[in-house]
């Protein structure tokens, strides 16, 4: 049974585990501002721009693009991986785990290689899968080219042949408690039949484009492409930062609790003693007087 001295110093180092988990907290918090800022102003830009594409390329019967071209017997597949490089993120890591491990059983007939954003997850999986390179940038909020250079290397794969589809696997942010693992294939980029037919049937006269419409999607579809992978790291860094603001909060939450159960605890062991000796006095005072 713990005493006095070992309660007091239970409670001492819940409450710098308090001051510690109070202050990521709060860090997490104020990142969380930014980086939802970030991915809310980015999200409107990226559909539209889609939406745009695939318009314009349903529209245009004849237009042909390497990035809409479907091999159906390339069984070889990229998946880019977005973890973080910490942890103290509650499930924020291990539900992109769970995620890779299903995807190896769901989608058992391709092959797939791993790339990865954040060393957490690699850490865990690089013994089971195929593991490729790890992308690492300058600082913890990177920048469009810092991107667009592994959205290059990813999509010249596809060009290439060595790969017959790429995919992103990321946590996409719902709000600052909430977030949904999200995997999306990028290459080829898909338009079926039914959705042309219903463009069609929503524009049924076509736009006039200068210079031409071959040119605008020859520069704009590699565009759609690098905004995908922008905004799938914008989603995972704002759902990071809600994950690890959501799991200090409920640590800070139980060391006060943990604080508290231990304080009466040890008050209640101190009122005993203090009890034992009073009634010790008492005895030996009767004693005395007897």
């Amino acid at each position: 049974m713990a005493n006095i001295k070992d309660l007091k110093k239970r409670i001492k180092s819940t409450k710098g585990t308090f001051k510690i988990t109070k202050a990521m907290k709060l860090v997490s918090a104020a990142k969380l501002n930014k980086a939802q800022q970030r991915i809310v102003g980015m999200r409107p830009y990226a559909t539209e721009l889609e939406q745009t594409v695939r318009t314009v390329s349903a529209l245009n019967k004849e237009y042909s693009s390497v990035f809409f071209k479907e091999n159906p017997e390339n069984r070889q597949s990229v998946v880019l991986v977005l973890s973080s490089d910490k942890g103290l993120c509650g499930g924020y890591n291990s539900s992109i785990v769970k995620a890779v491990r299903r995807l190896k059983t769901e989608k058992a007939g391709e092959q797939f290689k791993f790339f990865f954003i954040g060393k957490k997850a690699r850490a865990l999986v690089a013994k089971e899968v195929n593991a490729g390179k790890t992308f690492t940038f300058a600082r913890v909020d990177p920048t469009i080219d810092e991107v667009r250079k592994i959205a290059d290397e990813l999509s010249a794969m596809f060009i290439s042949g060595e790969v017959g589809k790429v995919y992103v696997l990321y946590n996409s942010f719902l709000s600052a408690i909430a977030f949904n693992t999200t995997l999306k294939q990028l290459l080829p980029l898909v338009v079926t039949e039914q959705e042309r037919e219903a463009l069609r049937a929503k524009f049924p006269s076509d736009y006039k484009y200068e210079p031409s419409a071959q040119s605008i999607l020859d520069t704009l579809v590699p565009e759609v492409f690098i905004t995908s992978v922008f905004t799938a790291v914008l989603d995972a860094i704002a759902s990071e930062h809600g994950a690890r603001m959501s799991a200090m909060e409920a640590a800070s939450k139980n060391s006060k609790e943990m604080i508290r159960k231990l304080s009466l605890k040890m008050n209640k062991l101190r009122q005993a003693k203090i009890t034992t000796e009073l009634a010790e006095v008492v005895s030996g005072a009767e004693s005395l007087n007897g």
